[in-house]
């Protein structure tokens, strides 16, 4: 299926890995042109040396910290002619409301929630123009299933990713209206590098052993597993295009049934 996003220009946050690395990976085969966008230099400059190298899209990079007051908008003017941008950015730690204190809550909530509404704002402003049909450009944002699932061990990135959703569905409720559709994907588990390294850590507290980390999963996750990134990237980058003319407003679960799966019996 031709989705039509030859030559688009694709801003991505968190874009060095994970996710984003793997969104970015699904534009580039569609031969757009895209920028990543991270704080560590050193990870966004061999993401971009590893892109580069598979002869898909153009890509490039930008290093910058978007939990910085004004980060946004300096972004935003560098990027003016964006026509997708993928808010992804954001690393929410696991605890309850008494393991996460007040600075390292703060700290999360700048980059994941106060990130991508001030890239929004500041991307919106310049992306908005006449009511077309389909939509000229696309603000995706990257959330998670916690908005759908609270719990205990996760205080601060429930309310951070159904503050998200919420930004979402009231910015795409009139967005249409100027040539923008701001549409959501909520993954469930993803097998990044971070996510194993929370069940390594797991692991090694309770086998005394990271490398059994696999053994500490969820039973009732879908198939056994984690979603691979590619799997959470291939949505994203349909949403993205023309082919999604008509989403606009709402965000897309991608968790292999976790949420609705009977765990009665």
């Amino acid at each position: 299926m031709d989705l039509g996003l030859a030559r688009k220009r694709v801003l991505i946050t968190g874009g060095s890995q994970g996710i984003g690395y793997a969104v970015a990976q699904g534009f580039m085969a569609e031969g757009c042109d895209v920028t990543l966008v991270a704080r560590d230099e050193a990870k966004l400059a061999k993401a971009v040396a590893e892109l580069s190298a598979q002869g898909a899209g153009k890509v490039d990079g930008r290093s910058i910290d978007l939990s910085k007051r004004g980060a946004a908008e300096e972004l935003a003017a560098a990027y003016p002619d964006t026509d997708i941008l993928v808010n992804n950015a954001g690393a929410i730690p696991i605890g309850d409301i008494f393991e996460v204190d007040e600075d390292r809550w703060r700290e999360a909530w700048d980059l994941k929630v106060f990130g991508y509404i001030n890239l929004t704002r500041a991307m919106f402003a310049r992306m908005k123009g006449e009511r077309k049909d389909p939509a000229a450009k696309v603000i995706l944002n990257i959330m998670g299933t916690g908005a759908d699932k609270p719990q205990w061990r996760y205080a601060c990135g429930t309310p951070a990713n159904i503050a998200l959703v919420g930004l979402t569905r009231a910015l795409g409720g009139r967005s249409l209206d100027h040539g923008v559709r701001v549409v959501g994907v909520s993954p469930g588990a993803v097998e990044t590098e971070r996510w194993r390294g929370i069940h390594q850590k797991r692991a090694e507290e309770k086998f005394g052993d990271k490398s059994r980390w696999r053994e500490g999963l969820n039973q009732d996750q879908p198939l056994g597993r984690a979603a691979q990134p590619e799997e959470v990237a291939n949505v994203v980058v349909f949403l993205a295009s023309d082919r999604a003319s008509w989403v606009c407003g709402e965000t897309v679960t991608v968790d292999g049934g976790r949420l609705t799966r009977e765990n009665w019996f």
